[in-house]
């Protein structure tokens, strides 16, 4: 089980350790608690200069400078001197990133001011009231009323920060949120990236309303090895945000489960026991409506049950050996060039993966948006979720670690209740060496320490040895399995240099992250002319003929990846003019030929392990 106090302890460690980070404690199931909504439309000001922030001195301005972009742009009467303003001229949809809004914002990296005007006429009485970001992209500092309430660092996780009753007024409330997206040397993810910095309010924003003493986090699993057992045993433990000398109950109506435990604290521990618990897997995703009340509270959820481990060379779902047949997600929709957000969006985007018949999603290089998790939990997909420590940050900075730190919390505190969630990745392709190696097993520890019923891994990168593949990454003895990004007959040679390639056994489970070669949707040749579709095509042919000969601790592999995708770093004018053309799919949604032989490899493989 758990230990309560191990993941207590480490939030509270983070939560010191950044010391620039404001935001009350995170709570988790949004999606089910009492909310007010505050997406639609906002008001924005476009902000290059950070005038809205500081002054012409360039130090940031008093919280009552009437010129701060945080207090109200009304002016007190016509004397008075403004020089800012929101206008219904200036409007931007959240969630939603800014690039795709509008052609003014499509390489923007920066600061916008949103604002949302709203009224609150709800009788608060013993309650509190936080609002809550599923996302901002990247820095986000937030007013409410002209009151600095925090700021939150990292764009693919959520925060929520506490609303004094004080602040809030039944009518003509306002809600600022700067928003800079500048990519910066000692952040997470750093400069250099391979897909598009969408800016903005990316993911739902909503008015949190909960009792006094809520229940704030939970989790609840299938206990370890208890999968195979008749009677099947389930554990967990409950977080409120104050103490509280009561009883927690835990019912699963469809078990005829209803368990009370006594409390004296703000956390418990508790056992459950049930005969007729159907197991989560990919070919049955049975889901329960958990409920959790205190009799003040009360929060409840569809969750399945699992097990995941590694015996031996192998992974093992519920006790059999599992093949991902996987692939990679952008979070983004190429066929509008946006970020995903929505439910449909996950829908649509899963849908895509199912026509490929696969069974494992990565979802790179960072937390997607919650209805991912949620739709491959009830869709049977398991799924690899990552933060973006990506190719080279500041691995001697313990401020950076911090930061990596928090967003690793962050996002196993979100969808530490998801079934489909297996895999913990900390990072991708980062380089060795003894202080990465530090930073980065740091973080596979941290990692365990907040979750050991997963696995842990990263993508590395293999090296030849020898005239055999070896993945001699000192980073392997420290996670789970062995995921390994390669690209052989793409970057170097042709797709035949595979027939020469022997990789080489090794005890741990071995698994292909990443592997693809680009192609322009609807470009046909022969197959040896590099950016058609036939090109591809022969590669993923190497590829899978490859594949057939592995050694048997072969896991499979999630080939970069379903669609196409939007990078700055792809310049080709004829091929690419910005668009990593890796996709299956293309820029329009059809599927490329290479789609084709993957799904055929995929159908073989589910007839060999029946999964």
């Amino acid at each position: 089980m758990y230990s309560i106090r191990g993941v207590l302890y480490l939030g509270a460690f983070l939560m010191v350790n950044i010391y620039s980070y404001a935001q009350n404690s995170l709570i988790t199931n949004i999606p089910n608690r009492n909310t007010i909504s505050l997406n639609g439309k906002w008001q924005y000001i476009i902000d290059p200069y950070e005038t809205g922030f500081l002054d012409y001195r360039f130090e940031e301005r008093n919280p009552k400078d009437k010129e701060a972009y945080w207090n109200s742009d009304i002016p007190a009467d016509k004397t008075d001197k403004l020089e800012h303003g929101y206008s219904n001229k200036n409007t931007l949809y959240v969630p939603g990133d800014w690039n795709s809004q509008d052609p003014v914002f499509l390489y923007y990296e920066g600061t916008v001011w949103y604002k949302k005007s709203f009224d609150f006429s709800t009788s608060l009485k013993n309650e509190k009231v936080f609002v809550h970001f599923g996302a901002v992209n990247y820095k986000a500092d937030v007013y409410l009323n002209g009151v600095k309430l925090g700021m939150h660092k990292g764009g693919f996780t959520p925060f929520n920060f506490e609303v004094p009753d004080t602040l809030l007024k039944p009518k003509n409330n306002w809600l600022v949120v700067k928003v800079d997206n500048k990519r910066m040397k000692d952040e997470i993810p750093t400069l250099n990236t391979d897909w598009w910095n969408y800016g903005g309010i990316t993911r739902d924003v909503n008015l949190v309303l909960v009792p006094d003493n809520f229940i704030q986090d939970y989790n609840i699993q299938l206990q370890k090895g208890a999968y195979d057992r008749p009677e099947k045993t389930i554990e967990g433990w409950v977080k409120l945000n104050a103490p509280l000398k009561g009883n927690v109950t835990i019912t699963i109506p469809e078990l005829n489960i209803k368990n009370q435990v006594a409390i004296n604290g703000d956390s418990v521990p508790f056992v459950l026991r049930s005969k007729d618990l159907k197991l989560w897997s990919t070919k049955s995703p049975t889901l329960y409506n958990v409920i959790i009340s205190t009799g003040i509270d009360k929060v409840e959820e569809k969750i399945g049950f699992r097990n995941v481990e590694v015996k031996g060379d192998q992974v093992l779902l519920n006790g059999i050996r599992v093949f991902f047949r996987g692939i990679c997600i952008h979070e983004e929709i190429p066929e509008s060039m946006r970020r995903a957000y929505s439910y449909k969006d996950a829908v649509y985007l899963l849908g895509q993966a199912k026509a490929l018949n696969a069974n494992m999603l990565r979802l790179a290089h960072y937390p997607h948006n919650e209805n991912m998790t949620r739709v491959a939990d009830s869709l049977g997909f398991m799924v690899w979720s990552e933060i973006p420590v990506y190719w080279t940050i500041e691995f001697g900075s313990a401020e950076v670690l911090a930061k990596a730190q928090k967003q690793l919390q962050e996002m196993i505190t979100r969808d530490r209740n998801r079934a489909s969630v297996i895999i913990w990745s900390v990072g991708n392709e980062t380089p060795p060496g003894d202080k990465r190696l530090a930073f980065m097993s740091t973080l596979a520890k941290n990692a365990k320490q907040l979750d050991s019923t997963r696995l842990v891994a990263a993508a590395l990168e293999n090296f030849g040895l020898n005239g055999e593949q070896v993945v001699q990454d000192e980073l392997g003895k420290f996670t789970d399995i062995i995921a390994v990004n390669q690209y052989i007959g793409w970057y170097g040679g042709l797709p035949d240099n595979c027939r020469n390639v022997k990789w080489a056994y090794n005890p741990k489970p071995m698994f292909f992250s990443e592997t693809g070669a680009e192609a322009v949707g609807g470009l046909y040749g022969d197959s040896a002319t590099r950016w058609t579709e036939d090109f591809q095509e022969w590669y993923y042919r190497e590829q899978v003929a490859m594949m057939k000969r592995m050694p048997p601790n072969f896991l499979g592999l999630s080939p970069w990846l379903l669609n196409d995708f939007r990078s700055p770093r792809r310049n080709n004018p004829e091929t690419q003019e910005g668009w990593n053309n890796k996709g299956l799919y293309d820029q329009k949604g059809n599927k490329k030929k290479a789609f084709y032989v993957l799904k055929a490899y995929y159908d073989d493989m589910e007839k060999k392990y029946d999964q």
